[in-house]
Order: structure tokens, then C-alpha cells, then sequence
């Protein structure tokens, strides 16, 4: 990729944008910071002490059989596996891991009111990957475990009647993949309809739109730092158009990491009632680090997808762990009930390689199939070691209930935040609903506190697109991201708190004020030789290319 030309550059999404800030800040010789991406540098580690430990059970359990054979295992069984794993814990007692997995089966059998042999053996299976995913939609015992663990987290004391069906999938961005190709599939959005994107959002939401297979209009449903990064409500009324099929957002808002407060949150219900068609999808990956959190999906049920990965809160990127979730009675079935005949008969044939009545099949369930093209339905589903860990995740959260963890997480990425605020020299803003996880620094409002309206204005008129990131880059190392690949409307840069240290975070700051503090002398002798004889202005001198002058 040719990375000299500017201009060009800035038509690029910003996570490939990243690699020549990379690129530029390895050629300065400088320690590189990259708080570009959301790669947490912080992992849960009791729950995979605990996996750990289940697994070396499972592997005694499959070890029972063929035992005259080298190297050679068997199955899992059932018959008295809760008494042999008291034995193995009891044996194991004091060993890392050891009691977590203890306290879960305790809780899965007391507090969840499932069979704790049933669990135990489900999880044996699973860690030693032994066998297809069944169902494939998601493991039994793991769906009922991470659906109380959603039930907190997304949902909390809002009531909420019914229930809801998952699909384990491979993290976040397999469930965005999977969702926009079954929604086409399935003739709920066609060629040429309008979804509504919620702003600023994850750059791919914004990209895959675009793309040949969907040719999606997008409307865009600005969320502006003006109004704390809440819709406005002029803003939401865009929804009232029947013509837009869909409104998709991510709650806590990436990069901004601000949830939708409640009144927004009713004034969107409100609208749902209004247009009792319009599907919803929201991507909650952020909102285990807020407390009280309400989801979309909690408020409007029947009308919303959820969207939910493990990747952050947990520190699991590798792990590639997510779920969707609908729920039982939802607006997509009944959009599909609808189809026109002709329309209905054609999915009748897509899904009749693997049901006798087509018609019946779900909208999570059609998700699943057309995840594997259908003709590979039969081996659809999530690993099953993958499903382990996340049901431990899970139970690690909802066996949690002083939220120790929680407060951990808060606490990481606030000290990150007031680090760099400190050495920006300003007062760090302060927001209720912000869960802090990104941050966006707005150029012309920093530069506003830092030199004044004036300087501010100026400053906007000399830099092209991400000038100030590349100068950022080259001359201190630090890689941010371009806030206007997220659909933010004023220059800036995404800071992710999550993947450095709290003293790099200090030299984000004080690298950030030492460039603004440069163009601020760069503007003082502008200023200074625009006044001539008579009172006449001349126009301000343009920065020289250098490393002062912003290149």
C-alpha cells in the first residue's frame, strides 16, 4: 500500500488508515504508544484458572477409557461424573481454579436450578472438543448460563416478559457479518432500502452498507458532542419515515463510550411504538463496563437484535466470543411472515435441504444456517471449547454480585483517562453515562481550551486531513484514530483507554499539548505579521513543511 499521499489516505477506514501511522512511527525511530485499537491490555483471569482446571478433569474423564492404548481417549460419561469431579476438587483443593469451578457447578445447581451432572458433563465435552456443537445454534446448558448473564448485564431489573433465543457465534464482528447477510437473505432489507446508523458507530457499520451485495441507503442519526453524545430528539424523528427499514447503533457509542441515557431511551420506545415495523440492532459490547445499564433490547424487545461480544470485558479478543440474541416473538419473523408468496416460495426452497417445513424456521435459526450457506448447516456452530470458557465468563459475573470486577474495570480505564487529562494541562470532562473505555478528542475543542477561540479557528484551516495524527505519529510516536472514520462531524482522534499503560496515557497528553503548543507559535507569528503600515491585514503564513509545521 502506498502511504504517501494524504489525501488519499483519508478515503481510507481507520483501522487500515492505522498502519501508516504505524508505518510513519516506526520510521521516526520513536517508541511507538498505539492507542489505536480496543485490544485490552487487562484479562479476567480466575474464570480461565477455572477452565484451565476443568480441563485437565475432562482429560482424566476421557483418559476412563481405552486405557490400554498410548496416547488414546474416550468419551465423557455421564454415570457418576458429579461424584468423580468432588473427588478430583477435593483432591485439587488449594489449587488455582480449583474453587471457582466448585463455586459454579454449586451455583448452577442452587441459584440456576440446573443439573449440576448435566452441566459437568456438557462442559467435559466441550473443552475436549469431542463432538459437533448440539444444538448448533448454541450448547444447551451454555445458552441457559449466558442468558442469565445477559439478563443482568443488558437487562437488569427492567421489566422484561418473555424470553429470548442466542447464537453463539465467533465474536462481534461475525455476528455483524452473519445478521446483514441473513437480513438480505431473507428479503428483510433489499437492495436500495434505508437503515438508519446511529453517529458516531464502529467504522464497519458504516462500510458494509456500500458494499455490492447490499447497496444500502444509509441515513445517518447524529448522536453530537453538543448534546453529551445523546440523540437529539429531531434526530431520532428520522425514524418516524416508514422508509427506514432499520436503525442500527452501538450502546455505549464507539468512540464516544457514552450510553444512551433514559430519557432517550424512552423517546426511542415512544418511536417504536409509532413504527411498529422498525427493526433494531444494537451492538452492547461496552455496556458490561457501565453500571445499571438498560439495552434497546430490554426497552423494545420484540423490535431489537442484540449484539453482544466477550472480546473487552473479559479481555478475550483471541477467544473470538459473541452471541446475538432475539427475542422468542420478534418483528423479524412476523416481516417474514409476510413475504409475498412468490418471495415466500423462493426461501421455501433456500432452507428445504434441511426442514420439511421451511416456513416454520426462525429468524435466529435461518441466522445460523445461512452462517454456513445452509447446505452446511449440519456443522454449524461456535467451538465448543470457545462455549466453555464464555459459559465461565458468565458464571464468574453472575457469582459476582459485590461487583468487584466490575469496579476493577471502571477503575483501570478512569486512572488512563485522568492520566492523560492531567497532562493535557485540562479539566477532565466528566459525563455519568461515559464508560470510558475510547475516548474522542475533539481538535478544535482542545485547542479552544487550551490557546483560546482564535487559535482554534486557525488551526482548523491549516491542516489537512489527519495531518495532526501523522505529525503525532511521526515526531512522538503516538498512534490514535481518526474520529471521522466513526462518523464523528469535527476533527479528531479516537484514544482507546483500554491497551496501554497509565503512564503512557501521561505521554499521549503531554506529546498532544507540546504539538498544540508548537502551532500556537506558529499562529503568534502569523498574527503578528498579518498587521502592517496603515492598519492593513496580510493572510496568515502558512506552516512550512517540517516537523513544526504539522507534516
Amino acid at each position: 500500500m502506498d502511504f504517501s499521499d494524504p489525501e488519499k489516505l483519508s478515503l481510507l477506514s481507520p483501522f487500515e488508515l492505522k498502519d501508516a501511522l504505524i508505518q510513519t512511527a516506526v520510521q521516526s525511530n520513536k517508541l511507538m504508544l498505539n492507542a489505536g485499537r480496543g485490544n485490552p491490555n487487562f484479562l479476567a483471569t480466575t474464570p480461565r484458572h477455572g477452565f484451565f482446571q476443568f480441563g485437565l478433569f475432562a482429560m482424566a474423564e476421557a483418559e476412563r477409557s481405552y486405557i490400554y492404548m498410548d496416547g488414546v481417549g474416550g468419551f465423557p460419561k455421564r454415570d457418576g461424573i458429579e461424584a468423580r469431579f468432588e473427588i478430583f476438587a477435593k483432591n485439587n483443593a488449594g489449587v488455582p481454579g480449583i474453587r471457582f469451578i466448585e463455586a459454579a457447578v454449586s451455583y448452577v445447581r442452587d441459584q440456576l436450578g440446573m443439573s449440576a451432572g448435566d452441566f459437568i458433563y456438557e462442559m467435559c465435552e466441550a473443552i475436549l472438543g469431542c463432538n459437533y456443537p448440539v444444538p448448533d445454534r448454541m450448547l444447551r446448558m451454555t445458552e441457559r448460563i449466558v442468558g442469565n448473564y445477559l439478563h443482568k448485564e443488558m437487562i437488569g431489573t427492567h421489566p422484561f416478559v418473555g424470553h429470548f433465543d442466542m447464537y453463539a457465534v465467533e465474536g462481534g464482528t461475525a455476528a455483524m457479518t452473519y445478521l446483514f447477510g441473513s437480513l438480505k437473505a431473507n428479503h428483510v432489507i433489499k437492495e436500495g432500502d434505508t437503515i438508519a446508523l446511529g453517529m458516531p458507530i464502529f467504522t464497519p457499520y458504516i462500510e458494509i452498507p456500500h458494499l455490492s451485495e447490499f447497496n444500502l441507503v444509509e441515513l445517518t442519526i447524529d448522536a453530537p458532542q453538543s448534546n453529551n453524545w445523546q440523540y437529539t430528539r429531531k434526530e431520532l424523528d428520522k425514524l418516524l419515515d416508514p422508509k427506514v427499514k432499520a436503525f442500527f447503533l452501538v450502546n455505549p457509542s464507539n468512540p464516544p463510550s457514552v450510553k444512551i441515557d433514559d430519557k432517550t431511551l424512552a423517546y426511542i420506545a415512544d418511536i417504536v411504538k409509532k413504527r411498529p415495523d422498525l427493526i433494531i440492532l444494537t451492538d452492547d459490547v461496552y455496556a458490561t463496563f457501565a453500571d445499571n445499564f438498560t439495552s434497546l433490547f430490554a426497552i423494545c424487545p420484540y423490535n431489537t437484535i442484540l449484539v453482544y461480544s466477550f472480546s473487552k470485558y473479559f479481555g478475550a479478543t483471541g477467544w473470538r466470543m459473541g452471541v446475538v440474541a432475539t427475542h422468542k416473538q420478534n418483528v423479524i419473523d412476523e416481516l417474514i411472515s409476510r413475504l409475498p408468496e412468490k418471495t415466500a416460495r423462493q426461501l421455501d426452497e433456500r432452507y428445504s435441504s434441511i426442514t420439511t417445513a421451511p416456513r416454520t424456521i426462525k429468524f435466529i435459526d435461518r441466522l445460523v444456517a445461512d452462517s454456513r450457506t445452509v447446505a452446511l448447516n449440519h456443522t454449524a456452530g461456535l467451538s465448543t471449547p470457545v462455549q466453555a470458557q464464555m459459559s465461565l465468563f458468565s458464571l464468574f459475573s453472575l457469582m459476582d454480585e459485590a461487583g468487584s470486577y466490575k469496579a476493577e474495570m471502571k477503575r483501570i480505564v478512569l486512572r488512563r483517562k485522568e492520566a492523560l487529562y492531567r497532562e493535557l494541562g485540562l479539566p477532565m470532562p466528566y459525563d455519568e453515562n461515559s464508560v470510558r473505555y475510547y475516548h474522542l478528542l475533539d481538535m478544535e475543542s482542545l485547542a479552544a481550551q487550551m490557546h483560546g477561540e482564535e487559535f482554534s479557528k486557525w488551526l482548523l484551516k491549516q491542516l489537512k486531513p489527519n495531518e495532526a495524527l501523522f505529525r503525532l505519529a511521526e515526531e512522538t510516536g503516538v498512534i490514535l484514530l481518526p474520529g471521522k472514520g466513526f462518523g464523528a462531524t469535527h476533527p479528531s482522534g479516537r484514544v482507546s483507554l483500554a491497551n496501554l499503560n497509565e503512564y503512557d496515557y501521561a505521554n499521549i497528553g503531554r506529546a498532544i499539548r507540546k504539538m498544540a503548543s508548537e502551532y500556537f507559535e506558529l499562529f503568534t507569528q502569523s498574527k503578528a505579521g498579518r498587521v502592517q503600515k496603515g492598519g492593513k491585514q496580510a493572510k496568515p503564513a502558512k506552516p512550512a513543511k517540517g516537523a513544526k509545521a504539522g507534516k
